[in-house]
Parts: C-alpha cells; sequence; structure tokens
C-alpha cells in the first residue's frame, strides 16, 4: 500500500513539474508574438515477458515529450523535444518560431475557438495505481502461459506469456488560458500459443487490459482462452467461391465500424478521399441502427476529457435510426469544411454500437443459418475513396447455425456502402477491449473466394 501511495505522489509531482513547464513553453511564445499549444507526455511502465516458463525480457520505461505549436497569424510551426529542462524547452519553442517564419499562410490554422475549451473538464478515474513487480508480473506471465500449455497436448510450442504495466501523466495547455491534465494506467495480460496436427501447425492469441489492474481476467482465463482458440484452428478447410451470409466476431466487427469512423472524419472528407461525402443526414446503415458516443464512461480504455487540441469531449450520437448525425472534425478539419470541431483531434472516445439481438453468438449463428463465421482479417485491401472492400480472412463454416469446421486462405470481397446497410444484426456479445464497443455483427451476403 505504501508504494502505491509513492508511486501516485510521484506521479502527482510529475504532474506539477509537467504544468510549470507547459507553462514556461507559453509565455515564451507568447512574448514572441505567437499563440502556442503545448502537450507533453510522461509514460512509465513494466514489461514481463516469458516463454517456456522462463522469464525471457524484461523492460522498464520512462519516456516523456514535449510538442508545441506556434501560430504567427496563419503561419505554424511545430517542434518537439524528450529534454524537458527550461533550457531545452526554450529552445524547442525558438525552434517552432523559426520554422513557422518559413511555413505558408494558412488561413485555417490556429488554436480551436476558445468557447469549445475544456475549461471544466471533468475527472474520469483513469489512473488506478498497483503495486507490481517484477516476479508478480512474471508470475502472472508464466501462469497464463502454463495453463495454456497444459490445456491439451496439441498444443506443442509457445510464444510466450507477457505482462504489461503502464502509467502516464498528461498535460495540455495553450494561448487560451487553458491548463488542464490528467493521471492514466493501463494494464494488460497476454499469451500466445501454438497448436499442431500432424505437419500442420497453427497459432493464435488472448489478452485481457484495463486501467484497473482489478478489471484483469485471471491468468487462468487468459490461458484457457489462448488454448481453445488456437485448437479450434486445426485442420482448416477451403471452402468454394459463393456468396453467403457472414458473421464478422465481435472483434473483428471493431474493424468494421472503423472504417466508418475513417470515412467520416474531417480529414478524410475535406481532402474529398471518403466514399461517405456528403452524407451528412443522409441513411447509411438499417434504420435500426445506432452508434452512440460516451467520452466520459469513469474508467474505460477510450474516455478522455478533452481532445488533443484541448477541445472538451461531448456525448453524441454518431448514427441514429441509420442516419449519419455528425462528422468527426478537428478545428482544422472543421475550418476547412466550414463547420466547428466535434472534439475528436486523436480519434474517437468510447463509441457504443446498439445490439439488436439477445441470446450473444450462439444466437446469430442461429439466426445465419447458414454461411461464414470471419474471426480473423488479413490485408489492407480497403479503399476508403470508393468503399472497395477485399480482405483475406480465417474463420469457421457454420451451417444450420452450428460451426462445422474452420476455414483458411479465403478471401472476402464487397462495397462497405452495401455491407453498412445490409447489416441484418449486432450481437449482444460486446468487445469492450476497444474504443468500438460492439458486439458481432451480421451481413446479409458477400462474396467469399475460396477453391
Amino acid at each position: 500500500m505504501k508504494n502505491e501511495q509513492n508511486q501516485t505522489a510521484l506521479l502527482k509531482q510529475q504532474e506539477q513539474q509537467l504544468q510549470e513547464a507547459v507553462s514556461y513553453a507559453i509565455k515564451i511564445a507568447t512574448k514572441a508574438g505567437a499563440t502556442a499549444e503545448v502537450d507533453v507526455t510522461k509514460v512509465s511502465g513494466l514489461s514481463v515477458s516469458c516463454r517456456l516458463q522462463q522469464i525471457e525480457n524484461v523492460e522498464f520505461n520512462n519516456d516523456g515529450a514535449l510538442g508545441i505549436s506556434v501560430y504567427l497569424g496563419q503561419q505554424k510551426g511545430n517542434a518537439s523535444t524528450s529534454d524537458l529542462s527550461y533550457e531545452a524547452i526554450k529552445n524547442t519553442v525558438e525552434a517552432a518560431l523559426a520554422i513557422a517564419k518559413y511555413t505558408s499562410p494558412d488561413e485555417c490554422t490556429g488554436l480551436a475557438e476558445k468557447e469549445l475549451m475544456a475549461f471544466n473538464a471533468p475527472d474520469l478515474q483513469l489512473y488506478h495505481e498497483a503495486e507490481i513487480d517484477v516476479d508478480q508480473a512474471a508470475q502472472l506471465a508464466i501462469e497464463a502461459e502454463q495453463t495454456a500449455m497444459a490445456y491439451d497436448e496439441r498444443i506443442v510450442n509457445s510464444e510466450g506469456g507477457m505482462f504489461n504495466s503502464h502509467t502516464g501523466v498528461r498535460v495540455y495547455g495553450n494561448s487560451h488560458g487553458l491548463l488542464k491534465s490528467y493521471l492514466s494506467s493501463r494494464y494488460s495480460l497476454s499469451c500466445s500459443m501454438i497448436a499442431g496436427f500432424g505437419d500442420q501447425l497453427e497459432r493464435d492469441y488472448e489478452y485481457t487490459i484495463a486501467r484497473n489492474i482489478k478489471d484483469l481476467e485471471s491468468a487462468v482465463w487468459v490461458g484457457e482462452n489462448c488454448a481453445r482458440k488456437t485448437l479450434e484452428r486445426l485442420q482448416p478447410q477451403k471452402i468454394a467461391t459463393q456468396e453467403v451470409p457472414v458473421i464478422f466476431l465481435n472483434d473483428v466487427a471493431t474493424g468494421l465500424v472503423s472504417h466508418l469512423a475513417t470515412a467520416i472524419s474531417g480529414g478524410s472528407l475535406y481532402r474529398k478521399a471518403s466514399f461517405l461525402l456528403d452524407h451528412l443526414g443522409k441513411q447509411v446503415l438499417p434504420d435500426w441502427f445506432q452508434i452512440s458516443e460516451r467520452p466520459h464512461l469513469i474508467g474505460r480504455l477510450a474516455s478522455s476529457p478533452f481532445d488533443s487540441e484541448g477541445v472538451r469531449t461531448v456525448s453524441r450520437e454518431i448514427i441514429e435510426q441509420g442516419i449519419l448525425q455528425t462528422y468527426l472534425l478537428t478545428s482544422y478539419s472543421g475550418k476547412k469544411l466550414g463547420m466547428q470541431s466535434t472534439g475528436h483531434a486523436g480519434g474517437i472516445h468510447n463509441w457504443l454500437v446498439k445490439s439488436n439481438s439477445d441470446g450473444g453468438l450462439t444466437a446469430l449463428l442461429r439466426q445465419m443459418g447458414t454461411g461464414l463465421l470471419v474471426t480473423e482479417l488479413m490485408g489492407q485491401g480497403v479503399n476508403m475513396v470508393t468503399g472497395d472492400y477485399s480482405r483475406g480472412a480465417a474463420g469457421f463454416w457454420v451451417e444450420n447455425g452450428k460451426i462445422q469446421y474452420p476455414v483458411a486462405e479465403i478471401t472476402i470481397a464487397g462495397q462497405l456502402q452495401d455491407m453498412f446497410r445490409n447489416i441484418v444484426a449486432v450481437g449482444n456479445d460486446i468487445e469492450h477491449r476497444s474504443n468500438i464497443q460492439t458486439g458481432s455483427i451480421l451481413l446479409e451476403k458477400m462474396k467469399v473466394s475460396g477453391n
């Protein structure tokens, strides 16, 4: 308990020092006639990996960096430093000012509007201290690996177990008088196994991650799930090329929804590099489909009181009754589009995809009847301009609502516009480890290329 208190006290002390550093940087920029924004993060952590019950690697890290953007009228300069001494900060600000003098003016550059700033940023309890040393971390990693190795004799090798612990401080300030900071923590435990049958080998992994170490799943859970998933992949078959219904398993479905986030982000839109150009207020998904953004959920991985420009994050509906309610804008992309920032500099915060199906994955499989369950995607075959989608996949063939056998070396293809409109159901088997929290997603049909 004493160590935990010492750790928290040290972080609080760092937070105070970093606030002073940010204020100092802004003061220098202001003296030079510039407006400025400064973002500094300091992260320290422990990473322990093991393989075959032996500790393989122990890594301590303690990294920090200060980044400053200065604005001289409509000219912008950026610079950063990992040396947080006052002399280094002064040199960094001067470097940013020198760069700004040589950049072309851009009428959309500058700080986000003052009225959008997070002057009353809530405490989202993103930091939870934990007293964990190398021995305890190694014990968890070894237990996860040991559990998986002992699960079945067909588990023939291990790629190891790993435990990570990271705590950090983030401070942001700008010339609007905003100076905000928060502490954060993140803990994870994972392992990866290899299963064999004859000459054939398959690998898979499992992990658990949380801001509070008490919210992690057990090492036994990680090991057993890892072994089970790896074994299920053995003896994959190929299937004939056909058009069939497809289920994206929940952790793969997050990637499908992330394409929507990319398509409605300001950067894609003002560059005219999105298949959802000019779709604000239009139907893009089935009329029952809903996505809400909730940035202020207490202690969640993707919660944030403000974005990377100091703009306060707010709860909003992204999709309501299938209709696109908002774009995702930074101050720059907002100005480019003649709109205001939506607080999305740095990404999205806790997207909650509403389920319309009870009974988890089992119910979705029953609803699909015969088709493909996708558990892994490979390759980068997504064109965000046209919506063309073609990716390597692996998973399971399903008949009469029951998994029959694993499949591999297949390709699934379609167009994202059609794929979104053809979503039939979202399961209630919610994946909580991502900034997009969704259940498995059933699509009416996709082209599956096999033999």
